[in-house]
């Protein structure tokens, strides 16, 4: 009987690029030969927090690195099975003796799949060496040192993917390991309204950006409708790893030297910075998944409202600017960072739910779906962290001052379109007259607000800060500001 032949994986998870892709390099470093392999495992398949949108960004992702990697008579082995049930059936081939992979900072069912993994390399004899991701780190206990570690990450030469003559798996190996596993169709939906995956689609947007999108940046960035064009964009690409942080990051630093107004870009820089402390806050206190890092607000009851729910799940709860956004999102995977916060804001204060009833929703909604943004974000906009500042949006404020020609409006609740900006901001104000001469009717043509937000707005702040008094929400914040804060505040928030 002939001698399996040994070999390494390289498992892509959140990591869909070949260029700066540590597990990659270190792979092509070992001296054996690399099979990629990426595997649509059911218990995210499975998982409420990811929907459709998500798996067809990854497909497109594959597909684009099969492009790139047809060069190298190679492709991804994409397979949808448990992860230990396809390395089961890999090593019927091969002697599998290094696994390469990211760390993942993911969802709680991923830790456990990853604690399983490791236990199954050690019954195989099968080492398992996993990397860095975009300057997170596993294993802290505080954040002392964090930001210098961070940025001299982000300042490291980029891994080049330059592989040698046969370092992969041939197409023909690898057609015939899909003989056996359960393979994955990557065929996705031509005409979405959706940025598609991939790298090389991530470059366009990222590279449009700093050619001159960026230009407005800082004066377009609240606007629901401007921040579209003027907004990066990449988010996608950077949650699911069709670019690097530190990529964009490096790119970023370059353009910020020539540019002649430094702000745009300084401020775009600070987010990549922030981006990567949520993570890593969201790394060392896995618990807010589930639960509120600050144990305080534990004992905050809410009732829940499936009435409630339902309205502002589907944009009908009569306050324009809340409804398009939420419309928007639906349709497109993206709204901008001020509307996704009102989206919380709105949920959690005027309709008093709690944020974990948010959760999948948005999640399946967000095509940039990150867990160490999503909660930790979603939390602090309930204002359940204790130490941040509580902010509790006024959809029409905002509208007034972000949309005043209720250009987003007209867009997503198009039942208003026909009436004039003062009029569309606040549709239930129009007096009978005005009602008549518009033929439209508050409550039939478009919903009356489901809640008094004066009163809702008034009993969330009371409530909120009122706990911030709490013995147990002051103790615990005075343990997240020791074990999350950052010693060189200060440097993280600087934009020169």
């Amino acid at each position: 009987m002939k001698a399996k032949e040994h070999i390494n994986v390289v498992w892509l998870k959140r990591d869909l690029r070949l260029q700066d892709n540590e597990a990659l390099s270190n792979a092509l470093k070992s001296g054996k030969r690399v099979l990629i392999l990426y595997v649509f495992e059911h218990v995210l398949l499975n998982d409420a927090h990811y929907s459709e949108r998500h798996f067809n960004f990854i497909k497109e992702s594959l597909k684009d690195l099969n492009e790139n990697l047809a060069a190298h008579h190679t492709k991804v082995l994409t397979v949808t099975s448990d992860i230990t049930s396809a390395f089961n059936q890999l090593q019927e081939f091969y002697k599998i003796d290094t696994v390469f992979s990211h760390v993942e900072t993911g969802l709680l069912v991923t830790y456990n799949r990853d604690q399983e993994f490791t236990r199954y390399c050690r019954n195989n004899l099968m080492n398992w060496e996993e990397s860095k991701n975009n300057g997170v780190e596993r294993g802290l206990v505080n954040r002392d040192n964090w930001f210098e570690n961070w940025e001299t990450y982000m300042n490291n030469a980029l891994e080049v993917f330059q592989p040698r003559d046969n370092q992969f798996l041939n197409h023909l190996e690898i057609e015939t390991l899909e003989t056996i596993l359960s393979i994955t169709d990557l065929t996705t939906p031509e005409a979405t309204k959706f940025q598609k995956g991939g790298t090389t689609m991530g470059w366009k947007y990222a590279n449009s950006f700093f050619e001159n999108r960026h230009e407005d940046y800082m004066v377009n960035i609240s606007k629901p409708e401007a921040s579209r064009t003027s907004c990066s964009r990449i988010s996608p690409y950077i949650a699911w790893g069709n670019l690097s942080i530190r990529q964009v990051y490096q790119k970023a630093k370059r353009l910020k030297s020539t540019a002649q107004d430094k702000r745009h870009i300084g401020a775009f820089i600070s987010r990549l910075r922030w981006q990567a402390h949520f993570i890593q806050k969201f790394e060392m206190e896995h618990t807010m998944e589930n639960a509120s890092v600050n144990k305080g607000y534990h004992k905050l009851k809410k009732t829940l409202s499936d009435s409630y729910q339902k309205a502002w799940k589907e944009g009908q709860t009569g306050f324009p600017l809340v409804d398009a956004s939420m419309r928007c999102l639906i349709e497109t995977g993206y709204v901008n960072f001020r509307m996704r916060a009102m989206l919380a804001s709105f949920f959690t204060h005027i309709l008093w739910q709690p944020w974990q009833s948010a959760t999948t929703h948005l999640s399946q909604q967000f095509l940039d779906f990150e867990p160490g943004i999503h909660f930790p974000q979603l939390q602090m906009q309930a204002g359940e962290t204790g130490i941040n500042n509580l902010r509790i949006y006024n959809p029409t404020l905002n509208g007034l001052k972000y949309d005043p020609d209720a250009e987003f409006i007209k867009k997503w609740v198009p039942e208003l379109a026909h009436l004039d900006p003062p009029f569309i901001h606040e549709p239930y104000l129009m007096t009978e007259m005005e009602q008549a001469f518009y033929k439209f009717s508050p409550g039939v043509d478009y919903p009356m607000p489901i809640v008094d937000i004066k009163e809702n707005r008034k009993r969330a702040s009371e409530i909120l800060w009122n706990m911030k008094n709490d013995a147990e929400v002051i103790s615990e914040s005075y343990r997240i500001l020791k074990r999350h804060t950052l010693q060189d505040r200060k440097r993280m928030l600087r934009n020169d």
